[in-house]
């Protein structure tokens, strides 16, 4: 059998040459939230899936129980949900990214730790395509698609949603209008029992007929803000600092929440803090550092944390022991 895999051709020989590299751990990863989402709709012959790379074949009828098979640029994609690649990006007349470079797996989060005015937000930005963040050089890949160049329309509606540090207060809508936009519903459209039950879960349902964040204290925003976030069913999440200024329990209910969709959607996150606090709740499983315009110390979150701790950011990026391959 072989298979054309955007003008690369590789072929399946037999059974337990499939096997093997069906079982190769990166690949089950890369695959797993595709085949989740595929596998329910019964696909038999090839077919475009939501976007023009993402082809599904179907095996020959001799193939163990018809397994659906994603041809290898699926799979690349999948596996590489964001890359970044030696990106430089100046703010007015100052370089403030100089040669970042990291990748974001899909199904799983990364936290990016970062003092003040290490550049993080610049890197949000620069992600989501700000105009007033100029990329010098280096690329921004998104599902496989060159991105760097494109609008933020452009990016947010291929999935890309994002979580500033402090919304802003919006007189005169109220958070059910806006959770319904998110919804893509109608003004007098009802919410669905599950779209309740999420709200009531993000303790917002008194909420619904208020004006957004006026008079919300700093834990019932940033529930409001993931709540839309999660609404929009993005696949990649972009935080930025959501453990800032929230008391106890709206961290542990906000990262709870992240966690939840990131399991059940394979979407994944990109979640930015100075402090670390969210590790307790999110199952991150890549952390870095992002200090002096460079991303440093591929490794545990918790690790890179308890170092951050001990020996502050100078002192934690100078260890090269627990740096983890990608």
């Amino acid at each position: 059998m072989l298979l054309k895999t955007g003008g690369t051709i590789f072929g399946v020989h037999e059974e337990t040459q499939f096997k093997e590299y069906f079982m190769d751990p990166t690949v089950r990863r890369g695959l797993t939230s595709v085949l989740r989402s595929i596998a329910k709709f019964g696909i038999t012959k090839p077919q475009l899936l939501d976007a023009p790379f993402l082809v599904v074949w179907n095996l020959e009828p001799e193939a163990p129980k018809g397994l659906l098979f994603v041809i290898k640029m699926a799979m690349e994609v999948t596996m590489n949900l964001l890359k970044v690649n030696n990106l430089k990006v100046k703010v007015e007349n100052r370089i403030i990214l100089n040669g970042v470079s990291f990748e974001l797996k899909s199904g799983e989060s990364h936290i990016l730790f970062g003092p003040n005015g290490s550049g993080k937000t610049t890197l949000i930005s620069a992600i989501i395509g700000l105009p007033l963040y100029k990329v010098l050089s280096g690329k921004i890949v998104f599902m496989g698609t060159d991105i760097t160049a494109k609008s933020i329309e452009e990016r947010s509606k291929m999935g890309i949603a994002v979580g500033f540090q402090n919304p802003p207060e919006i007189t005169g809508v109220k958070l059910a209008d806006l959770l319904k936009l998110c919804l893509s519903k109608a003004p007098n459209e009802d919410f669905s029992e599950e779209e309740k039950s999420l709200i009531e879960a993000f303790k917002l349902t008194d909420f619904l007929n208020r004006d957004i964040n006026v008079g919300f204290s700093g834990g019932e925003r940033k529930r409001s803000e993931i709540l839309q976030l999660i609404f929009l069913k993005p696949k990649l999440l972009i935080l930025d600092e959501p453990d800032s200024g929230v008391d106890v329990e709206s961290l542990k209910l906000i990262a709870n929440q992240i966690q939840r969709y990131v399991e059940n959607s394979g979407s994944s996150a990109l979640i930015i803090t100075h402090q670390g606090e969210i590790l307790t709740y999110v199952k991150a499983q890549y952390g870095c550092v992002l200090l002096d315009g460079k991303i440093h110390c591929f490794s545990d979150p918790k690790h890179i944390y308890d170092d951050i701790k001990r020996k502050g950011y100078e002192g934690c990026i100078k260890c090269e022991e627990k740096t983890l391959e990608r």
